[in-house]
C-alpha cells in the first residue's frame, strides 16, 4: 500500500455507522436505533404535551432529544465495559448502540474470574451512578421539561442498573454470577452453565411478569405490555440457551490435543515419485506425507490430491507437485490443546498442519480428524 492510499475500512454489518471513538474504541450506531428513538419520541409525546402544552411539532423534537440523552447514558454503560477490558489488556473492537441498548465487542474471553467480574460489573454500576447523578440534578431543577427529563433519566438508569445485576446470562449480572461460581468451583464451564440456567429462570419470570402484575398487584396491563414481556423473555431465553450450549461445547474441548490427534508422518524429498512416497508411508504405518526442502519440511501432501492421481501416473509424478506450501501459522506445538488448539486452527484454516516437538517433527494434524474427535465427545 502506498503512502497516498487510505487505510482499509473495517467491515461492518449493513446499516452500521461509525459516529466517533472514545478511549480509542470505535463507537458505532445501528440504523435500528433511529426507529427506537422515534418510537420513544412518540410515546413520550402526550406526557411532554401535558408538561409543556403548545409546543406543536417541538413536542416530538423534545422526545427525540430525551431519546438521545438516554442512549448517551447507555453509551457510558458500554464504554465502562470497554475501558475495563482495555485496562486488563484485551483488544476492544467496538461499542455498538442498537435498538436493544448496546453491545461491547471484546476480542477473546476473560481468563480469570476476577477480570470477568470487574469487566461485567462496571456497566451496571455506571448506570446506577448516572441514575444517581440525574436524581440529584432533578432536586434543583424547576418544574417543567428539564425536571421531567432528569427524573426519567434517573428512573431509566436505575432500572437498567438493577436489571443488569440479575444473576443470569446474557445480562451483565449473569457474567458477575459466572465469575463468582467460577471462583468458588475453580471451573469456568460450571460458572457458565449456572449463569445460563439463571438466565432461563429470569426469562420465564419476565414472561410471567404481566400476569403477576395484573393478578397480584392490580396493575392495568395492555397488549403492548404482554408483547414487550414476550420480546424480552425471548431475548433472554435465546441468550441464556446459547451460553449453555457454548459452555457444554467448551467443556469438551480439553479432550482435543495436538499430541493425541497427530498422525505419524514420513518425510520425503520433493522429487520423490508419488508411488514411492505412498509405499514409504505404508511401510512406516504413517497417515501423512511431508516434503523436505533446503531448510527442512516445507510442504504437506494432501491425501485427497494423492487419491485423485491415477495409479498409472504415480510412478512419474513428483510428490512435491501435490504438496501444499507450509506457512508459519500451519506449524503447531505438540502440547497445544483445547480452546488454544481450536483458535490456532481458526486463525489459519487449512486441511492439515505440521505438529512439532521443539525442533523435531512430531506428526501431522488433519482438520478432518479434529472434527471427528470433537463429534465423538458429544
Amino acid at each position: 500500500m502506498s503512502a497516498s492510499e487510505p487505510p482499509p475500512r473495517p467491515s461492518r454489518p449493513p446499516g452500521t455507522f461509525r459516529i466517533g471513538e472514545v478511549g480509542g474504541v470505535d463507537v458505532l450506531v445501528r440504523s435500528s436505533w433511529l426507529l427506537v428513538a422515534v418510537l420513544i419520541a412518540f410515546v413520550l409525546g402526550p406526557t411532554i404535551e401535558t408538561i409543556a402544552p403548545g409546543l406543536g411539532i417541538l413536542t416530538y423534537v423534545a422526545g427525540l432529544a430525551f431519546a438521545i440523552l438516554l442512549y448517551l447514558s447507555v453509551l457510558l454503560h458500554e464504554i465502562s465495559h470497554a475501558l475495563a477490558a482495555k485496562r486488563f489488556g484485551y483488544d476492544v473492537r467496538s461499542v455498538t448502540l442498537n435498538f436493544l441498548g448496546g453491545v461491547t465487542e471484546i476480542a477473546g474471553e476473560p481468563d480469570t474470574p476476577g477480570r470477568e467480574f470487574w469487566i461485567a460489573i462496571v456497566g451496571p454500576l455506571t448506570s446506577l451512578a448516572v441514575g444517581g447523578a440525574a436524581w440529584l440534578a432533578s432536586l434543583v431543577m424547576p418544574d417543567g421539561l428539564l425536571l421531567f427529563a432528569f427524573v426519567a433519566l434517573a428512573v431509566a438508569n436505575g432500572v437498567v442498573g438493577v436489571l443488569n445485576l440479575l444473576p443470569g446470562l446474557p445480562l451483565d449480572g449473569g457474567r458477575v454470577f459466572r465469575a463468582i461460581v467460577w471462583k468458588i468451583t475453580g471451573n469456568e464451564h460450571t460458572g457458565s452453565l449456572a449463569a445460563g440456567l439463571g438466565g432461563r429462570v429470569i426469562a420465564l419470570l419476565a414472561l410471567a411478569f404481566p400476569f403477576i402484575a395484573r393478578e397480584l398487584l392490580g396493575w392495568q396491563i395492555s397488549i403492548l405490555d404482554y408483547l414487550i414481556a414476550f420480546v424480552v423473555a425471548m431475548f433472554l431465553w435465546t441468550g441464556a440457551s446459547q451460553s449453555i450450549m457454548a459452555a457444554r461445547i467448551r467443556r469438551r474441548l480439553p479432550a482435543l490435543t495436538a499430541r493425541g490427534l497427530a498422525r505419524r508422518v514420513v518425510e520425503v524429498a520433493r522429487d520423490t515419485p508419488v508411488a514411492r512416497a505412498v509405499d514409504e508411508a505404508r511401510l512406516a504405518g504413517a497417515g501423512a506425507i511431508a516434503v523436505i526442502g533446503r531448510t527442512g519440511v516445507d510442504g504437506l501432501v494432501d491425501e485427497r490430491a494423492v487419491l485423485a492421481t491415477p495409479e498409472e501416473r504415480r510412478p512419474w509424478v513428483p510428490i512435491g507437485s501435490l504438496a501444499r506450501s507450509l506457512t508459519p501459522q500451519m506449524v503447531l506445538p505438540v502440547d497445544l490443546s483445547g480452546e488454544a488448539l481450536i483458535r490456532a486452527l481458526q486463525a489459519a484454516p487449512a486441511p492439515q498442519y505440521l505438529v512439532v516437538d521443539g525442533d523435531r517433527t512430531y506428526g501431522v494434524l488433519v482438520t478432518a480428524d479434529v472434527d471427528r474427535a470433537f463429534a465423538a465427545t458429544r
